[in-house]
């Protein structure tokens, strides 16, 4: 083992992670020892096995269901994987659970960035132009305010580009990402329906 990187650290990374003690020892190797550094890397080795794994079918999955305690807003989740033993795995089930609980706090309108009709998009933008068509701001600032807001408007909307409500430094994406590199298997988030009163 390298001197840099000693079985505390990997241990931390596991922890944080839930990655295998080799895939965490192998990202703090390519990180240099440094552990956000690491599970940068790991987040983005999940990304690449969902980009091998994306002609694979996510015909397996769960139905998850969440009632917040005041049995005022729940959550009925469609999240798929590969296969059946993958479906039945702590992690998975983890995964969906900490999913229905994001949907209830953020409320989130659509699963990614895709899914977002243009109209919405556009209305958006005519907005923020109303804002700002009287303030004497030059086209180019005001074309740098729009875009702005409306990547703001996504982070708010899309449940995949939603900074995670406990840790703000992941996205939603990340903390599938992560899941998917544990997992080595395809995760789709297939649809959410969120229930309030």
């Amino acid at each position: 083992m390298s001197t840099s990187i000693n079985i505390e650290q990997i241990k931390k990374l596991r922890e944080e992670t839930g990655v295998s003690m080799m895939e965490c020892k192998k990202a703090l190797e390519k990180s240099g020892g440094d552990v956000e550094k690491a599970k940068k890397f790991l987040r983005e080795k999940g990304e690449k096995v969902l980009e091998k794994r994306s002609g694979k079918i996510a015909g397996e999955g769960v139905i998850e269901s969440y009632i917040h305690s005041n049995k005022k807003v729940g959550v009925l989740l469609d999240i798929r994987c590969e296969s059946d033993f993958v479906a039945k795995s702590e992690d998975f089930n983890e995964l969906a659970h900490e999913l229905c609980l994001q949907i209830v706090a953020a409320k989130p309108q659509y699963i990614s960035e895709e899914d977002v009709p243009e109209d919405v998009i556009n209305e958006e933008k005519e907005i923020v132009l109303k804002q700002h068509e009287k303030s004497g701001k030059p086209e180019n600032i005001i074309q740098k305010i729009v875009e702005g807001r409306v990547e703001k408007f996504k982070k708010e909307v899309v449940l995949v580009l939603q900074p995670w409500v406990k840790d703000e430094k992941k996205t939603i994406q990340d903390i599938v990402n992560e899941k998917i590199a544990k997992i080595g298997e395809r995760i789709i988030i297939q649809r959410f329906e969120r229930f309030e009163i």
